[in-house]
């Protein structure tokens, strides 16, 4: 039954993760117009106590029953839990945005970065395999700064644009912020570490790869990464060279980037391309990008362009981002497009 105008229910599932809680958040604190949040997750997650627009709520499990009468379901949690329950989500009627990429390799899924549509000509034709969407993707946040800085600068003929991001351990949820915490507590009293998580030592430490036993593997989530970007830049503009190095931080993707052009540019021209691409530039007498001054920001932080001293017209930026909030203004946006259109 079609739901009256007036009435917007939206669900978020995998709603006791750390995206789901940072969703949730900004679903409420952003000026989202929702009637009703629905809170699922996974089983054991049920039963939780917690509150939406200030008032008790309780988590409910995931069910085929769970999404009837909703306009949008936001999955938050793990990809193998949208990958489940995302059918059921569709089958019901209900508009599917996907952040954990669970859903996004769908024919009837679409990567989208609704900021960028304004910047970059859309998807060939042979990119859009059905156009009649019922699952929309938000990118991973390095995925869509990686695609924001293509863009922000694809008029201006780069020759090359490489990007090195810093993870944090919450992509990896609690478990990751309590081995962090574990490790560094242990380490300063001389003690072995913790490992279940990262099999190896993340604390006071930098690193290109977790350990063999690890369940998940860095490079994995890096490949993941420049899937991404190459499905949503594919046929559009030119694509950026993406790496990506573990780092002893709790929240907030930080990052460097190295940009060459073919001609001379201004260092006001590229200020200004990233401001319309959405990055705050954030100037010399202002505290810098990082992953303290960038939590909480709806916006991805970076500096003002630094010319290189050896190499002609290249650049460096170096920029912050909230790894969450980031994720979960892309997947509002994404919603609001919908609703107006």
């Amino acid at each position: 039954m079609p739901l009256p105008e007036h009435s917007l229910r939206v669900a978020i599932a995998g709603a006791t993760t750390l995206r789901g809680k940072d969703l949730k958040y900004w679903l409420e604190e952003g000026g989202f117009p929702a009637s009703e949040i629905r809170l699922v997750d996974e089983e054991l997650a049920s039963g939780a106590l917690t509150d939406v627009a200030g008032e008790p709520a309780i988590v409910q499990s995931a069910t085929e029953s769970s999404f009837e009468g909703l306009r949008f379901v936001f999955f938050a949690g793990s990809a193998a839990f949208a990958a489940q329950h995302g059918p059921a989500a569709d089958r019901a009627g209900a508009s599917v945005i996907d952040m954990t990429g669970g859903l996004w390799a769908g024919s009837r899924a679409r990567l989208w970065v609704p900021r960028l549509d304004a910047l970059i000509s859309p998807p060939t034709p042979s990119a859009l395999p059905n156009d009649h969407y019922h699952t929309w993707v938000t990118p991973s946040t390095p995925a869509i700064l990686a695609c924001s800085l293509a863009a922000a600068f694809a008029e201006l003929s780069p020759v090359r644009l490489v990007i090195v991001f810093l993870q944090p351990v919450s992509v990896r949820g609690e478990e990751g912020i309590t081995e962090l915490e574990g490790q560094t507590i242990k380490l300063l009293s001389i003690q072995p570490i913790p490992q279940l998580v990262f099999d190896t030592q993340v604390a006071f430490n930098l690193t290109d790869r977790w350990g063999a036993a690890s369940v998940e593997k860095l490079s994995d989530a890096r490949t993941a990464i420049t899937r991404e970007v190459q499905r949503y830049l594919a046929d559009r503009i030119s694509l950026p060279a993406v790496t990506l190095v573990q780092a002893p931080v709790f929240y907030g993707h930080a990052f460097a980037a190295w940009a060459e052009f073919k001609n001379l540019v201004s260092e006001e021209t590229l200020t200004a391309k990233l401001k319309i691409a959405g990055f705050k530039v954030v100037p010399p007498d202002e505290p810098g990008p990082s992953n303290l001054t960038a939590a909480g920001e709806a916006q991805p932080m970076i500096t003002m362009p630094e010319r290189d001293a050896n190499v002609a017209h290249g650049y460096w930026f170096w920029g912050a981002a909230d790894n969450f909030r980031v994720a979960s203004v892309n997947a509002t946006q994404i919603a609001e497009r919908l609703l107006a259109s």
